[in-house]
């Protein structure tokens, strides 16, 4: 890097993130690892090459961050080298299974240091005679879901030109600092986002098995699986009230929850992609940020009137993503002892990862997920609609820090959202209600 780069100011979620990778503990949570296993006749050579490619051509993978002592901000430049892809046999070399899976463990959680580092790695792994792994680790002080897409989808078509005898784009692709409009503390913006979620309470009862002081972020995940015929019913009434899977997510936790305690008032948590701009949907950036929607109700709503709620709480979420949400948690939650999660311990978010990866003829791909799971929050909420020839189908995953609650417990909440959701379907003028059995 030279001596006269350029630094540019950070964004306040990469800035938060920053402080947050101080703390050992968190750093994990801050990496997006994604591993795409290949099987067939995979040239290793020319996915090296394609996967180098996508890294080099995009500045955000090549930032390196520093505090400016002077501002006391953070800053980052990407005039550096990008990260290197390298390729390993490991049957050739001999690897077992048991040394294989210790690898990319490896390889997905091995920190970043932010200052000295590109915030990308990669390595292409030939398992066995027809398997090949391409592990990616990306940073998410620079990175995000949609980024993911772009990647994957850039080394996938890279693979296929060189495979045609092409060459790859070359070209340097939109630097981030060039489209991103960090948001600004209007402050009327701020006090109507204040008032829309003031009185909420900051917790949310979860069934808890414990709770030690020091939880480890360190967890697990289980899912449970709506056949077609349900998940078919489920998106009928929700389609007659504009809901989406997300909202249809929301509206049957909230009820489930509302059913193990008692709660009828909720601050979740979202993942949202910050592209509004649409000079920022083909850049690979971190444009991300959380916002946060409230959802309430009481004895009386009937389940289409808690999916109606939950799409109205939505949508004040989604009108309020350009107001900074470090301004709403100061003014509800001034107290607060960390930065993450300001206001509330549960996420919901969408799982729209494909199924399968198209990389070339009589090679088949997909995101391997059979990794650990680290979690920020006590509680992540995905919902999945897989489409088929014959249906749908819905998956209700949840991800979960070990240390606050045991697998039954978990298994016994996926029930709740699956008893929810025949109610919504087939119950769905009812008034909600808590029921004794349900106390």
């Amino acid at each position: 890097m030279t001596d006269n780069a350029i630094w540019k100011l950070a964004t306040p979620a990469q800035q938060g993130i920053w402080v947050l990778d101080k703390d050992d503990k968190l750093r994990p949570t801050y990496l997006i690892p994604t591993v795409l296993e290949f099987t067939g006749g995979v040239d290793n050579a020319i996915l090296v090459e394609s996967a180098q490619a996508a890294l080099d051509r995009h500045p955000a993978l090549r930032s390196r961050f520093r505090l400016d002592t002077t501002t006391l901000r953070v800053e980052y430049r990407t005039d550096g080298p990008a990260g290197e892809v390298g390729f390993i046999d490991a049957l050739a070399d001999g690897w077992t299974a048991e040394e294989l899976d210790r690898l990319v463990n490896m390889l997905c959680w091995t920190p970043f240091d932010l200052a000295t580092e590109p915030q990308a790695r990669g390595e292409v792994i030939k398992a066995d005679e027809n398997t090949t792994l391409l592990v990616l680790t990306m940073h998410h002080i620079s990175f995000d879901g949609w980024s993911r897409h772009l990647l994957v989808n850039e080394i996938i078509a890279n693979y296929q030109a060189i495979c045609r005898g092409e060459r790859p784009a070359t070209t340097m692709s939109i630097d981030p600092a060039d489209v991103v409009v960090p948001p600004q503390p209007d402050a009327e913006r701020v006090a109507a986002a204040v008032e829309r979620l003031r009185g909420a309470p900051m917790t949310v009862e979860l069934p808890y098995d414990r709770r030690p002081a020091h939880a480890s972020v360190l967890g697990a995940n289980l899912s449970v699986e709506l056949d077609e015929e349900l998940t078919g019913k489920v998106m009928a009434v929700a389609g007659q009230e504009g809901c989406t899977p997300f909202m249809t997510a929301v509206a049957l936790l909230a009820g489930t929850l509302s059913r193990c305690s008692g709660q009828r008032d909720f601050l979740f948590a979202l993942g949202w992609p910050g592209r509004e701009d649409p000079a920022t949907a083909d850049a690979i950036g971190m444009f991300m940020c959380t916002l946060v929607l409230r959802v309430r109700f009481d004895d009386s709503t009937t389940w289409r009137e808690l999916l109606r709620n939950a799409r109205a709480g939505a949508m004040e979420a989604f009108m309020d993503s350009d107001v900074p949400l470090d301004s709403i948690a100061a003014a509800l939650n001034p107290g607060r002892q960390v930065l993450w999660p300001p206001l509330t311990p549960v996420l919901v978010n969408v799982d729209d990862l494909p199924l399968e990866l198209p990389l070339a003829p009589g090679v088949t791909g997909r995101y391997r997920l059979d990794g650990p799971v680290y979690t920020k929050y006590d509680l992540d909420l995905f919902v999945r609609l897989d489409q088929s020839g014959s249906g749908s189908r819905m998956t209700l995953a949840i991800d979960y820090p070990a240390d606050l609650f045991d697998q039954p417990t978990i298994e016994t909440l996926l029930s709740g959202l699956r008893r929810s959701a025949v109610d919504l379907a087939y119950s769905t003028e009812e008034p909600f209600r808590v029921r004794p059995a349900d106390r």
